[in-house]
């Protein structure tokens, strides 16, 4: 096994083609989040019934995806996994990079930037958002030492897995944070349900890992660095076990609502009568973001090729989008149930199914997050020796001859 050498991005077409790009989005966004601050949230699809609409679907995916994005330097530092260590830089500046494109979005959308002060002047703990703002801002300052001490000379190893293993806990504890705002929803049918949790941390795991692996495809053609082949199909195996790990809690969430009679209502809603959100569930979610990147990823000979582990990624990003929003709008979409048993009906819409239409500047705020997440990752390899100068198999890997002759 080479020892691995660090370069920062060249500077070449490539590099400054994509950052254009993503400030191109960037702009987009903050020329969105004017309109809508100037002339109300009257503009969007929003309303009394869904308050949170497609901006909060992009910035919880963030979020979601930026505990997931450090499974990399977890499985290289605290599970010791050599093959995966030369990683973990990329790793860790990606997670800090998607926390911040998700809180990007969530804050502007607030119509009121400026009351986030308060909210991080006064807490209420008995909500979960006041912890949540404790573990965003956490693991950001946890995830940027962790990857100082990566990048100092001379750290004991003990100290870099020491953190590692801090990390690891830290970034547990935020996606369970984010799962809890739903699952201790309990006037919601569509959440109150403790397996909200543990769904999410699996949630994390399978969409972190996929943006990671087109995050380094691009980089990787861009500039021009090997990356192993032998190395993508290892983490094509390890995405396709965390998006079987997906389906199987969306599972056990599902029976279990299925067995209380009270939650039959809401899961014929999403399972048959729900329009687009059963759409998006069934061929969004199920199909095209579970099953079909599963299989290609298992297959004996589509698993292995670059095209197929870097279209099954894909696949799983836009899977993750279409469940989270099936999750948040659509569980908001059906009707609060103010008097079991009785039908509620009034000039407010109580008892009715909510209407929404995500309008064309929720679309172009919520990509702009994703922009300033891709901007802020190209723009800290540009400026910090993030990327090896290779990643083949025979650098990474102290076995892969052995595996390869075997």
């Amino acid at each position: 096994m080479q020892r691995t050498v660090y370069r920062e991005l060249e500077g070449s077409v490539g590099v400054y083609g994509l950052l254009v790009l993503f400030g191109a989005f960037v702009l987009s966004g903050l020329g969105a989040f004017w309109y809508m601050e100037h002339f109300g949230h009257i503009v969007t699809g929003m309303n009394n019934q869904i308050v949170w609409g497609l901006p909060h679907v992009f910035a919880i995916f963030l979020i979601v995806a930026a505990s997931g994005a450090l499974n990399v330097a977890s499985i290289g530092s605290v599970f010791g996994k050599t093959a995966y260590k030369p990683m973990a830089r990329m790793s860790g500046l990606l997670a800090i990079a998607l926390l911040m494109g998700g809180l990007f979005v969530l804050v502007l959308d607030l119509g009121r930037p400026d009351r986030i002060i308060v909210a991080m002047t006064s807490y209420n703990f008995k909500s979960i958002f006041a912890w949540n703002i404790l573990l965003y801002t956490g693991f950001m300052g946890i995830v940027g030492a962790y990857l100082y001490l990566q990048m100092e000379r001379g750290v004991p190893p003990i100290l870099l897995k020491s953190v590692g293993i801090f990390a690891f806990g830290w970034r547990l504890l935020l996606t369970t944070g984010t799962g809890s705002i739903f699952g201790w929803l309990v006037a919601r049918e569509a959440y109150d349900a403790a397996v909200m949790a543990p769904m999410f941390i699996a949630m994390s795991l399978s969409f972190g890992l996929a943006i990671f692996i087109l995050v380094a495809m691009i980089v990787s053609k861009v500039t021009g660095r090997p990356f192993g082949g032998a190395l993508l199909a290892r983490l094509g195996k390890l995405l396709a076990l965390f998006a079987i790990v997906v389906l199987y809690f969306v599972l056990v969430q599902h029976l279990t609502s299925l067995y209380a009679t009270e939650h039959h209502s809401y899961e014929r809603f999403i399972l048959v009568d729900g329009g687009i959100y059963t759409f998006l569930f069934w061929v969004g979610h199920i199909l095209i973001g579970s099953l079909v990147p599963i299989g290609l990823l298992y297959h004996p000979t589509m698993g292995k090729k670059r095209p197929a582990i870097i279209l099954a990624a894909l696949l799983i990003v836009l899977g993750g989008l279409s469940q989270i929003y099936v999750i948040v709008v659509g569980g908001q979409a059906f009707p609060l149930m103010l008097f079991p048993g009785y039908e509620v009906q009034s000039t407010f819409y109580d008892g009715a199914f909510g209407q929404y239409v995500p309008s064309f500047p929720e679309l172009v705020l919520g990509l702009a997050g994703v922009a300033i997440a891709l901007a802020i990752t190209i723009f800290g390899m540009k400026i910090l020796k993030i990327v090896p100068l290779t990643l083949a198999d025979s650098a990474v890997d102290p076995h892969h001859e052995e595996n390869k002759a075997g």
